[in-house]
This record gives C-alpha cells, sequence and structure tokens, in this order.
C-alpha cells in the first residue's frame, strides 16, 4: 500500500478511533472526581480486558518470543498504565482541552522516534504538518483554559501522559510485525493491570457507593475508547507507518472541545474553532504525497 493512500476500511479505523479517544478525555473529566487515577485507570482495564478477549476469537495464536514479550510489555506498562493514570491524574486539575493539547504534542515524538527507531522515511512534509497541527491545538488550549484551570503538577502529568504515549506507539509497532493486533492488545492490557491490582479492594469500595453517570462512565471508558479504540488503533496501526498515523491523532483536540461543549458545558470560543481549523490544514499538509 502506497503510503499517501489508505483504504476505506482503515480510514475508517482512523475514524472510529479519533472519535473514541477523544471521548475519554471528556468522559475522564466528568468521572476522576469520584474515583482515585489509579482506581479508575485498574477499573477501566477490567472493563476492557474481557471485551479485547472477544477480539481474539479467530486469530490465531502466536507464543511471542522474549523480545515480543518485551515490547509488549513495555506497550501496556507505559501506554496502558502510565499512561492512563497519568492523564487522570492530569485531568483533576486541568481540563479536557488542555489535556488534549498537551498528550498529542505526542505525534511529534513518534514521527522522530519511527524515524529513528523503526527506520521509517519521515519526509519533510510530515514534519511541517506536524508543526502546523502543533500550533493549532496550542490556540485550542490558549482559548479553552481559563487561568483557574492552569496547573504546573497538572501539566507535568500531562506530559508524561504524552511521552508514554509515544512510547506505547513505538514499542507496539515492532509487536504487530509477527502477532496480531487483536493478540498485542489484549497481552498489553493483562499486563497493565498486574502493578495496580493492590488498589482493586479500594476501587470496588468506590464504585459501591459511585453516582449512576460515574458507573457508566467507566464502562464506556474500558468498553470504547480502551477495548474498541485500540483495537482500531492496532488495525491500522498493522496497515500504516506509526509516524503518519500518530499525526492523525491532532484531529483529537478539536473533536474533545466540540465534545466538551456538548457534554460538559465548556463552550468553544472562536479562537478555538481558528485552531481546530488549523490543526486540519496540519493533518492534510501531513498527508500531502
Amino acid at each position: 500500500m502506497s503510503e499517501s493512500r489508505v483504504s476505506p476500511k482503515v480510514l475508517a479505523a482512523i475514524v472510529g478511533t479519533l472519535l473514541s479517544w477523544s471521548s475519554a478525555f471528556v468522559v475522564i473529566r466528568a468521572t476522576v472526581h469520584v474515583f482515585q487515577p489509579v482506581e479508575l485507570a485498574l477499573l477501566r482495564q477490567l472493563v476492557a480486558i474481557p471485551l479485547l478477549a472477544l477480539l481474539l476469537i479467530g486469530n490465531k495464536w502466536v507464543r511471542p518470543t522474549a523480545t515480543e514479550w518485551l515490547l509488549i510489555s513495555v506497550f501496556g506498562l507505559g501506554w496502558f498504565t502510565t499512561y492512563i493514570i497519568a492523564l487522570n491524574t492530569a485531568e483533576q486539575t486541568i481540563d479536557a482541552g488542555t489535556a488534549s493539547f498537551l498528550v498529542n504534542i505526542g505525534p511529534l515524538l513518534i514521527a522522530i522516534g519511527a524515524g529513528v527507531f523503526l527506520r521509517e522515511s519521515v519526509p519533510r512534509n510530515l514534519l511541517g504538518g506536524a508543526v502546523i497541527a502543533l500550533v493549532g491545538v496550542g490556540l485550542i488550549a490558549w482559548a479553552t483554559s481559563s487561568s483557574e484551570s492552569f496547573s504546573i503538577v497538572g501539566i507535568l502529568w500531562a506530559l508524561l501522559a504524552m511521552v508514554t504515549y509515544a512510547i506505547g506507539v513505538l514499542t507496539q509497532k515492532p509487536a504487530l510485525k509477527r502477532i496480531s493486533s487483536a493478540q498485542v492488545t489484549f497481552l498489553g492490557a493483562v499486563i497493565s493491570v498486574i502493578p495496580i491490582l493492590f488498589w482493586l479492594p479500594a476501587a470496588g469500595e468506590t464504585l459501591s457507593t459511585a453516582p449512576l453517570d460515574a458507573v457508566l462512565g467507566v464502562i464506556w471508558l474500558g468498553a470504547i475508547p480502551t477495548a474498541l479504540g485500540y483495537a482500531l488503533w492496532g488495525y491500522a496501526l498493522t496497515r500504516m507507518p506509526a509516524s503518519r498515523l500518530g499525526v492523525a491523532t491532532y484531529l483529537v483536540p478539536p473533536l474533545v472541545v466540540i465534545e466538551s461543549y456538548l457534554i460538559l458545558g465548556e463552550a468553544a470560543q472562536p479562537l478555538a474553532l481558528v485552531g481546530g481549523g488549523i490543526a486540519l490544514l496540519g493533518v492534510w499538509w501531513s498527508r500531502r504525497a
């Protein structure tokens, strides 16, 4: 397949990924004040793991090599455990739009890392598009964040989420050469809960007294952004370069702005809409042949 073209199925997988992942920022913001960050991460994964197991039906099970186990472990502990906990913690003190902006600096690291570690080509227009899109999401963050919403600690947690997101992509990609995306995602999710099972009793106690909307939020996070979103992402990642797919996630912040307005009542300012347009321009530029 040409790097400048994607099939309709891959395009649909990308769109589904972006929609599901953008909803995660909003739902986390709405539920993280009910659950502690680690509790929310653990419950989210416990919902996702059985659903990810269903995706294994009909797929041949491949026994991972030692190197593949290492890649899958870093992917699971990085992107599933550390990323989710860091993002949950960040959204305790910063709004969903700002968090999505900071996390979506990640594709710049992915593009560079893919060239250095995965030996993927990094064309000039890809980096140019990334810079354009970065300006766009920067305007979104500026427009949608009040001074009260900013927290240095929250920003640092969001930056940690950004770094572990990039690490997750770069370790997942080589593991997909021989193993299906469904198996890699499932194993990564299972590994991710091992270091946080200690919080299971506390998570269960919080869940028993949580309001219905918070419980539904946990189910949504596990079923849609995690199970469905990561499955669609893995499908697309096996069929296109990690650097190009990573840049497509610059569309997440404009989606978060819209969803935050509809669900949380966070009104998007005109400057945020301008930033969304610039982000779209950056994604288009990066996709030019």
